[in-house]
């Protein structure tokens, strides 16, 4: 019996492929990385990058990304006084027509044993610096001490030192890959220029592309990507350290004194460009950073430095499609809204359910199988 161990290709270079590959490497694979431009150039390049499980959804899903989190902690522990991988919380409050929604995703927070205490605006300094409370909602905010942040381009950048080290081959700048089959299994990868890499597991995770190349195999995946837009500000002096969600604009610090910014008010105004590339007009992107202004306290004036705009990979029902794909053999897949916070356990999981040939039972509510 031979020992050489199987061929896989992940293909997709952004923080969820990045982190497969790397679990994959580290484990002893034979294993190459495909990305289309440089790694993290796509979705995970413009990702608000909130490390949390607040809000409301199955207990499932709150289990897998408590876990993520769980992954970030261990890595932050290991590499004290990283930049780009923060904990300093997060705040969140509502329109005040929305207030019993606030409460209800508190209560919900609670019996879920997530870290949530409602604060009253004037209490908001008590907890976390840089905000101006008369920003916040007469009925208060949700404060998740046991929230952060992390930096997808200096995370993924510290991951695919891991992966060389251990073997692992990366092709960047590839262009657009095909999956190949034969006889209804994986055969390899094909990129732009021709060049064809042979697998017998391949895994997609090419972000918001995921649903358009599974549809070229017969495999169906509903999908709701949305296109977003990341503003990232120049540097700016205010002692903001937590992850702020409010109704018109969400921030967080981000390396080198920047802060980052999104609202998905700012969609409706995105334009495409005949380049296949996407636009917005200055008037929104000044609303935007206005909206912001006014969070922090001294409401300083922030200047756009990068404006990053493309699809936001969402599944059809908002869950993750995370694991084997049972119409093709050696096919597996990922492809999420919260790659940020599931990065790291998403990876895990992936090589170990690619590893070991066993579906790991976190990921079984999660499969493609559910669509069908």
């Amino acid at each position: 019996m031979s020992s050489t161990p199987p061929r896989t290709v992940v293909v997709g270079g952004g923080i969820i492929g990045v982190s497969t590959a790397r679990h994959l490497a580290l484990g002893g694979a034979d294993v190459t990385l495909i990305t289309e431009g440089e790694l993290t150039s796509n979705a995970s390049g413009r990702s608000l990058s909130w490390l949390n499980s607040a809000g409301m959804r199955s207990e499932e899903y709150h289990r897998l990304r408590m876990a993520g989190i769980d992954r970030y902690r261990t890595l932050a522990a290991r590499h004290p006084g990283l930049s780009w991988l923060r904990f300093d919380g997060g705040l969140t409050w509502e329109a005040p027509e929305n207030a019993d929604d606030l409460h209800r995703v508190h209560e919900y927070e609670l019996a879920h044993g997530y870290d949530s205490h409602l604060i009253d605006r004037s209490r908001v300094a008590d907890y976390t610096p840089g905000i101006d409370p008369a920003a916040v909602s007469p009925d208060g905010a949700i404060w998740n001490p046991g929230e952060g942040w992390v930096d997808l381009p200096n995370l993924a950048q510290h991951l695919i030192k891991e992966f060389a080290e251990h073997g692992g081959r990366l092709v960047t700048n590839a262009g657009p890959a095909r999956i190949e089959t034969a006889g209804g299994s994986v055969s390899g990868v094909r990129t732009a220029d021709g060049e064809s890499h042979a697998a017998d597991t391949v895994v997609l995770a090419t972000g918001p592309a995921v649903p358009a190349m599974a549809a070229e195999l017969g495999v169906a995946i509903p999908d709701q990507t949305p296109i977003s837009l990341l503003v990232t500000t120049k540097p700016v002096d205010t002692p903001l350290r937590a992850v702020l969600n409010t109704p018109r604009a969400a921030v967080r610090p981000a390396p080198h004194g920047a802060l980052a910014v999104d609202s998905d008010w700012t969609t409706a105004g995105i334009r495409p460009t005949a380049d296949g590339g996407f636009e917005i007009a200055e008037e929104i992107v000044a609303e935007l950073l206005a909206e912001a202004s006014r969070l922090l306290a001294g409401n300083p004036r922030l200047e756009p430095e990068r404006l990053a705009m493309g699809p936001k990979p969402i599944p059809g029902d908002g869950d993750p499609v995370l694991g084997r794909v049972d119409e093709i053999d050696g096919l597996w897949a990922a492809f999420t809204h919260s790659g940020a916070t599931l990065a790291l356990i998403a990876g895990e999981l992936l090589a170990y359910e690619i590893g070991t040939g066993r579906a790991h039972p976190m990921l079984a509510p999660f499969n493609a199988r559910r669509f069908r």
